[in-house]
């Protein structure tokens, strides 16, 4: 423990003799007592440093937790050694006391949850006193209602045990009675029985009379009418055979006439259908003859129209003999005179 104090003293020789510069070394100078001030160290580590060990009585706890702690700070202490070698820096130092700082915290933490824990307790053990009385309390008073329901149930028992003797004998004495009345009108009754059965057999021997005679006499009149039935049957199947006979004869005459009919029809539609072409062809022939007489009539006009054409031409163009005669005025008007008189008598002739 005497050598890793010297060391730490020897801390500040050791950051002189490298070759950090000196704004860098006195700002890691400064951070040191800052640290120390914030109370990363235990209390029970400042207590071993401040009082000599002879004086100590310690127990085997309390030495393992030096030993841990020891070990801790030689650990410490040579790592921030071979930064400080290697780089000029103790950023190792400053991240193991952030380390125990927070652990610090932590245990202040759980420390502060105890109390408030043990409060709690506290008080929950009050409220669990509480209950138990007034469970207590309450208890008591349901068991003295249940001795109160336990009285009165007894005195129920006892007023049921009464109440059933009686029902007993008023129910027994009512059967007794009731037997009573029972059988005598059990004799009562059998005798209406006896009277009603023999009434009963006189009116059924009197309808079994009544009924055997009815029988017969429907019979006697079935019969009869059965053999009326019979007779109408066989007057009847007499009447349907010469009917049956006669209207046969009457479908065969009647099948006769339609053949005869029938061949006279056809004969007839062949006559007619050879008139109908006939007529036809009639027809045919009248209209290709009037077609023809038109067609003669058109060529004959179409034929003058052209002959008044050639003339007219020729006269006026004078081709050949023919030329127009040169006269005065008046012969010339005489001559259209004479021309238009003509003209009107070809137009009669040609209607």
């Amino acid at each position: 423990m005497h050598l890793e104090v010297k060391n730490l003293e020897k801390l500040p020789v050791v950051s002189k003799t490298s070759k950090v510069p000196n704004p860098f070394l006195h700002k890691e100078e400064l951070k040191l007592p800052e640290i120390r001030q914030g109370g990363q160290f235990n209390k029970v580590q400042d207590l071993i440093f401040r009082r000599p060990t002879g004086q100590i009585i310690m127990s085997t706890e309390t030495l393992k937790k030096i030993q841990i702690d020891r070990q801790f700070f030689s650990d410490v202490i040579t790592e921030t050694m071979q930064e400080l070698q290697n780089s000029g820096t103790f950023i190792n130092l400053l991240k193991a006391l952030g380390k125990e700082r927070e652990n610090k915290m932590h245990f202040y933490d759980i420390i502060a949850r105890e109390e408030s824990g043990r409060k709690k307790i506290k008080a929950l053990q009050k409220q669990l006193l509480n209950v138990k009385k007034e469970r207590q309390v309450e208890v008591q008073s349901r068991n003295e209602y249940i001795v109160h329901l336990k009285d009165q149930l007894q005195e129920m028992k006892a007023k049921t045990n009464m109440e059933n003797r009686y029902m007993k004998r008023n129910t027994e004495l009512q059967i007794s009675q009731t037997q009573k009345k029972c059988s005598k009108t059990e004799e009562h009754l059998l005798e209406e029985i006896e009277v009603i059965t023999v009434r009963k057999d006189q009116k059924l021997r009197l309808k079994t009379e009544e009924e055997n005679r009815i029988h017969v006499e429907i019979e006697m009149f079935l019969r009869k009418e059965q053999q009326k039935l019979e007779e109408k049957l066989e007057f009847w199947m007499e009447k349907f055979d010469k009917d049956t006979e006669m209207k046969q004869n009457e479908l065969n005459a009647l099948k006769a006439a339609k053949a005869s009919d029938l061949a006279h029809l056809q004969e007839l539609a062949k006559t007619l259908r050879e008139y109908e072409q006939v007529i036809i062809e009639d027809r045919i022939e009248k209209e290709n003859t009037r077609k023809q007489i038109q067609q003669d009539d058109l060529e004959l006009e179409s034929a003058i129209k052209l002959q008044a054409w050639w003339r007219g031409t020729v006269v006026r163009r004078e081709i050949g003999s023919f030329r127009m005669p040169k006269k005065d005025k008046d012969d010339s008007k005489e001559s259209k005179g004479k021309g238009k008189g003509k003209d009107k008598d070809k137009r009669r002739r040609k209607k």
